[in-house]
């Protein structure tokens, strides 16, 4: 994959907006790394606007470049994505952009007002919409959310189904792509990831770990601060993020 932008959007907060975008962009990595090593590859580059929790910014091993959009005063100067948009035309390559629930309407409405989906396509670039659907009491929230994004966009979808909040299914029982709500939208869905809820003691500790100390799973295979079964449990969840976004129609 080349040549390829994106955007992980979702207006709720505290949702896993960071989480995909790190486990996004250590996939895109790893499709570099196993690409042919005699052709010129353009390094991965990704981008956090989260003015409030900058988390993704501080994963060093991904060189983040944090895009700064607020002014002195705390409001969001729109034009100020000016920056993001050029720096991605500049160069050839993958783009990973993580965005805060603090500028998910800010962003989205100088997306859609600058025409920039467009803009992107036409320099040769695919572009993906990344959106996070949660379960149990953020279920209707983000599936409401997940609806505008799809409505107010034309662009490809890939569909996060978080499981860490609980089931992604109404009080009847039936799950959100069951729902009329995806079905509206299902033919703009490229692709689904769920990330399922584990163990929380064994492998909700040890991911948390991981990310408490901002480490990619490269990075924990070689740590010493995580023993041989924590490190396999990173090695089980990855293999399965992976394998799931092996299958998505890029």
């Amino acid at each position: 994959m080349q040549n390829t932008v994106h955007f992980i959007l979702q207006g709720k907060g505290g949702i896993g907006k960071t989480l995909v975008s790190t486990i996004l962009a250590q996939w895109l990595a790893s499709k570099d790394a196993a690409g042919d090593m005699e052709e010129q590859r353009q390094p991965l580059r990704c981008y956090d606007t989260d003015q409030e929790n900058a988390t993704f910014s501080r994963y060093k091993a991904m060189d983040v470049k944090h895009v700064p959009v607020m002014t002195d005063s705390r409001t969001i100067d729109p034009k100020r994505f000016d920056a993001l948009m050029i720096d991605i035309l500049e160069e050839e390559g993958n783009c990973v952009i993580d965005n805060g629930a603090n500028t998910f309407s800010p962003l989205m409405g100088y997306l859609l007002e600058n025409d920039c989906f467009a803009l992107l396509e036409e320099s040769g670039r695919k572009v993906y919409i990344h959106t996070i659907v949660g379960g149990g009491d953020t279920l209707h929230d983000t599936a409401m959310g997940f609806v505008s994004t799809a409505k107010a966009t034309k662009v490809p979808l890939v569909l996060w189904e978080n499981e860490h909040f609980g089931l992604l299914q109404s009080a009847s029982g039936k799950q959100f792509t069951e729902s009329q709500t995806y079905a509206d939208n299902a033919s703009r869905v490229r692709g689904r990831i769920v990330l399922s809820a584990r163990n929380a003691d064994t492998f909700g500790a040890d991911i948390k770990k991981m990310n408490t100390a901002r480490l990619t799973a490269n990075e924990v295979r070689e740590s010493d601060k995580f023993n041989v079964m924590e490190k396999q449990r990173i090695k089980v969840v990855f293999r399965d993020l992976f394998e799931q976004l092996d299958k998505v129609e890029w």
